[in-house]
């Protein structure tokens, strides 16, 4: 089994594109998949890679590097746009893994109930990957493919996530239901995002549900339902089932389909009305 530990963004770059490697960021899911005998696998260790951590503000949006922790997402001063996605750095596995787990890691692990996704989804997040041949942006909704499958080419690694700056006044929250409060796997979650105009109506909305689907999802046509909308106790009654008819929740151990479709009409319209609140 090899091992390298490159200390800049070039090496690493250079050694995916000479060959297969397996990347290793904090190492929360790799170490966990990996338990009793280990496969034969080069491992490439990003840790040392100071230029992917950290949260940027520019007026185009927020650059959050991809070796960015949860505990750093949590604990760092952004606007309300973020509560979501702070909410949701809080859920991720305990303290310890939250000091360890990191955004990027947690995005391309693309576990159907990463809790990461759901709120970047509502954030219209894209995440940057570098290669030996340059960096392109990909929308993470076109990222995560499905159950642990992703975009990323083996030669490519990803340096960053992009949030744009939203054109109005907003707000994002994240709800989550598993089988007991804390360190649990998720049944469904729901994340969003509202802008507000200054008349007090819907000037956009962004609602994505995970682990109700191979992988988590954008509800459009709710969206669009929403917009215009006035922002009061009512707007959440404007969710119905029609709006999830995409979703596929599977049956196992944590919950049936029908319950998972069930709840995770429940937390939308909690969610609609948290954010109108």
């Amino acid at each position: 089994m090899g091992y390298l530990r490159p200390r800049s963004i070039e090496e690493a770059v250079s050694a995916l594109a000479a060959r297969p490697w397996i990347v290793l960021a904090g190492g929360t899911d790799h170490f966990p998949a990996r338990v009793g005998p280990r496969p034969d696998e080069d491992i490439i260790d990003i840790s040392a890679l100071a230029d992917l951590r950290g949260i940027i503000a520019s007026d185009k949006g927020w650059r959050i590097g991809a070796l960015t922790t949860w505990t750093t997402v949590a604990r760092t001063d952004l606007p309300p746009l973020f509560d979501g996605l702070k909410l949701a750095a809080r859920e991720v596995g305990g303290a310890q893994i939250q000091n360890r787990g990191t955004v990027g890691g947690n995005l391309c692990n693309a576990s159907p109930a990463a809790d990461g996704i759901p709120p970047l989804l509502s954030l219209d997040a894209t995440v940057e990957l570098a290669s030996a041949t340059g960096t392109r942006d990909v929308p993470l909704a076109e990222f995560v493919q499905g159950n642990r499958r992703t975009a990323r080419r083996g030669d490519e690694l990803m340096t960053a996530i992009f949030v744009p700056r939203p054109r109005h006044k907003a707000r994002g929250d994240f709800l989550k239901l598993g089988a007991r409060r804390y360190l649990v796997i998720s049944i469904a979650m729901a994340a969003g995002v509202i802008e507000r105009t200054d008349d007090h109506t819907v000037a956009a909305a962004r609602i994505a549900v995970g682990a109700c689907s191979a992988a988590a999802q954008r509800l459009p046509a709710l969206e669009r339902a929403l917009a215009g909308q006035p922002i009061d106790k009512a707007l959440a009654s404007r969710a119905t089932e029609a709006h999830l008819a995409a979703l596929s929740p599977i049956d196992d151990v944590r919950g049936s389909g029908s319950y998972r479709r069930e709840a995770a009409l429940t937390l939308v319209r909690r969610l609609i009305d948290r954010l109108a609140a």
